[in-house]
């Protein structure tokens, strides 16, 4: 029997910062990239464009980072963001952080 193996290929853009291989990696391995991306709208806002709408709040990472892991609905339009509870507090915050350092 012959295997065929796939690689999936993960470009990032000039979008990300540069400390962002880390985040980048555990965005997808918690699923993220599922509904997300950085620069384009998917399911869900585009990274960039969370960043541009929470920039300059000082309560947006304590915010999102409970977004989330709780979900939350009516932000960006009718489709809810569902609950991970795969993310930790510390694992939401680290992605938070990374999200709105995109530009």
């Amino acid at each position: 029997m012959k295997r065929t193996l796939l690689a999936l290929a993960v470009t990032v853009s000039a979008a990300v910062p540069a400390f962002a291989a880390d985040e980048l990696a555990l965005a997808q391995s918690k699923n993220c990239m599922s509904c997300h991306a950085v620069d384009k709208k998917l399911v869900g806002p585009a990274y960039k464009d969370v960043a541009a709408k929470y920039a300059g709040q000082k309560d947006a990472v304590a915010k999102l980072t409970t977004k989330v892991m709780k979900g939350g609905s009516g932000v960006w339009g009718p489709v809810p963001m569902p609950a991970n509870p795969q993310v930790n507090e510390a694992e939401a915050k680290k992605l938070v952080t990374w999200i709105l350092a995109t530009k």
